[in-house]
């Protein structure tokens, strides 16, 4: 699979193929690449509706500028290459899988998820993950599904070899999906609302529920859109 950055006509195709409606799939698929590059491409440089081409070519020549930060001396010891305690990283890692336990994530998900976040290279192996956390390869496997589901992770094959990732957008995607379901959920709700009838308690309770839902999905996704263009102008 092709590597390095992509080129200017890479990303003119990028952008006929988002005015053509195709997927970052379709279009990553065509140019050779990960889905993952043309995603952060796309959203670092004004998300589908803005992206343009000759803007994220400069955008992408600018940062190919910056001076570079220098690599991490030697490591003292009881330390790692960064001058960061291990201990001290643990019971950050423990701490923040206890937050994601408390929000409803399983807690082997949460431990994996974590596991990927607080890794430099935030892609691990399936055999990374079972030695990392001590599990069986089941444990992993079905927690992996579950994130996938919810769209916490993704994975990225390269012929036999398969890693786990997350992206910086990760959670961009993942927040955008819950908007989904709490989309669909208050379209249920309105449903089973005409379905019961609006003047009955049932069906006024979920009338309520539907405009709660329905509500809660816009302003997700308006938070997520500020967030997306604020990356955009911070990477331009």
């Amino acid at each position: 699979m092709p590597g390095g950055r992509l080129t200017h006509d890479q990303r003119h195709y990028i952008a006929a193929g988002l005015a053509g409606g195709a997927s970052y799939t379709e279009i990553a698929r065509d140019l050779g690449r990960p889905a993952s590059t043309v995603s952060r491409e796309v959203l670092r440089n004004g998300g589908p509706a803005g992206y343009q081409a000759d803007a994220a070519q400069l955008a992408a020549e600018r940062r190919a500028r910056r001076p570079r930060p220098a690599r991490a001396a030697a490591a003292p010891a009881g330390v790692d290459a960064y001058g960061r305690d291990p201990q001290t990283v643990r019971e950050f890692a423990d701490g923040f899988t206890a937050l994601l336990v408390g929000t409803g994530l399983p807690r082997m998900a949460a431990r994996v998820l974590v596991c990927l976040y607080t890794a430099d290279s935030g892609s691990l192996t399936a055999a990374d993950l079972v030695r990392r956390l001590s599990v069986s390869p089941a444990s992993i496997s079905t927690s992996i599904r579950y994130l996938e589901d919810q769209a916490w992770v993704r994975r990225d094959r390269r012929g036999r070899r398969e890693r786990y990732l997350v992206d910086d957008d990760i959670w961009y995607r993942a927040f955008l999906a819950s908007a989904r379901r709490n989309a669909a959920l208050a379209e249920a709700a309105r449903r089973g609302a005409t379905v019961l009838g609006t003047g009955t308690p049932a069906g006024g309770r979920l009338a309520a529920v539907g405009q709660f839902l329905g509500m809660a999905c816009q302003d997700m996704t308006r938070a997520a859109t500020r967030w997306r263009d604020a990356v955009a102008r911070d990477n331009g």
